[in-house]
């Protein structure tokens, strides 16, 4: 059966449907968690989680144990959760012990038990292995990792920023959502942080609008890459370069600087959108935006052409791909991407 996404699993969980053995695939660690512990909530009594939950790791050779007490009535409650952990390193064991655990587990999922929730989690199973096809043939597999693409990457960080929002007993506009997930590029793990703090920022009865993640959340280096806007406009590599030496040297990760850049450049393809002739405060009421922040995009968005901010978009989302690549250089990827979005149109013409 086809993977399903996050969003499907937590919405058939919701409808009080329950799979016997589900498999949390994806590298993300802050899904994988939010699709277990919305599981255990279904799945176990409160008064009952102290024993009705079990873990294991795959990792440490605790498979058949954990296959064994999955067959085992559960003591003091209605229903027992297995968890087994770190299942892709069954594919990294020999061929004899791979090819048993595999054995193991395709005798559990032909004959379950009743009263168990199974849920193998890992990081990424090969597909063409034997035992991530029969995983993908009889298990439900969930997609535990955002999609690929950047604005649907986006699009879903904000679906779960408005779900965060919920658990956090608020809500949160449409709008600040999908800011918030541009301005933390994504992260989840940070996305859910600054829900917290916003919840607590905005009060009881009120939502969180784009103008409070705006005042709370866009940090300093947000603003800070608002410094290069007049680099990249006039091309000045070499400035650029400096700035970003500076901005590494004092600690910014990289996938942030993107993440801030990215943001951005959003900003300023909403002012061109407006109309030459919008003004700051005009700006700031139809996009919600801070004056400061919307003074600061009008300002620039007169200075850079809408097709080199399109490219630049494009540059951006291919270095935050390259940064989550294994292996990635972090120096180079940005300085690659500082000499795309410096580059000049005789450049472009002798690449050809």
């Amino acid at each position: 059966m086809p993977p399903i996404s996050t969003t499907s699993f937590l919405a058939r969980l919701a409808k009080g449907e329950l799979p016997q053995i589900v498999v949390l695939e994806g590298a993300d660690s802050y899904l994988r968690q939010s699709c277990r512990e919305r599981l255990l909530a279904q799945a176990v009594d409160p008064a009952a989680r102290e024993w009705g939950i079990c873990r294991f790791s795959a990792e440490d050779g605790e498979l058949a144990q954990a296959l064994g007490q999955a067959q085992t009535l559960p003591m003091l409650a209605r229903r027992q959760v297995v968890i087994i952990a770190g299942v892709e390193a069954l594919e990294h064991e020999d061929d004899h012990d791979r090819e048993a655990a595999t054995k193991q587990l395709e005798a559990y999922i032909s004959n379950p038990a009743p009263l168990t929730v199974l849920i193998l989690e890992s990081s990424g199973l090969d597909s063409r292995m034997k035992l991530g096809k029969i995983l993908t043939k009889n298990v439900l597999v969930v997609r535990t990792e955002l999609p690929e693409d950047p604005e649907e990457r986006v699009q879903a960080a904000a679906q779960m920023a408005q779900q965060m929002a919920r658990e956090e007993k608020t809500s949160i506009e449409p709008a600040a959502a999908q800011g918030l997930a541009e301005s933390c590029n994504s992260d989840l793990a940070s996305i859910r942080s600054e829900i917290a703090k916003l919840a607590t920022y905005v009060g009881a009865g009120r939502p969180i609008s784009p103008a409070d993640v705006d005042a709370l959340v866009v940090s300093e280096k947000t603003y800070s890459v608002w410094q290069l806007a007049d680099m990249l406009a006039s091309r000045q590599r070499a400035r650029a370069f400096a700035f970003l030496d500076n901005l590494l040297r004092e600690g910014e990760p990289c996938p942030a600087v993107v993440g801030a850049m990215a943001w951005m450049y959003r900003a300023l393809l909403q002012v061109h959108d407006l109309g030459p002739g919008v003004t700051p405060n005009a700006a700031a009421g139809r996009l919600k935006m801070r004056y400061s922040t919307a003074e600061l995009a009008v300002k620039q968005a007169r200075k850079i052409p809408r097709r080199q901010l399109v490219d630049g978009i494009r540059a951006l989302y291919d270095a935050d791909s390259q940064l989550k690549s294994a292996g990635a250089d972090d120096r180079a990827v940005m300085e690659f991407l500082l000499a795309r979005l410096t580059h000049s149109e005789p450049e472009i013409a002798s690449h050809r």
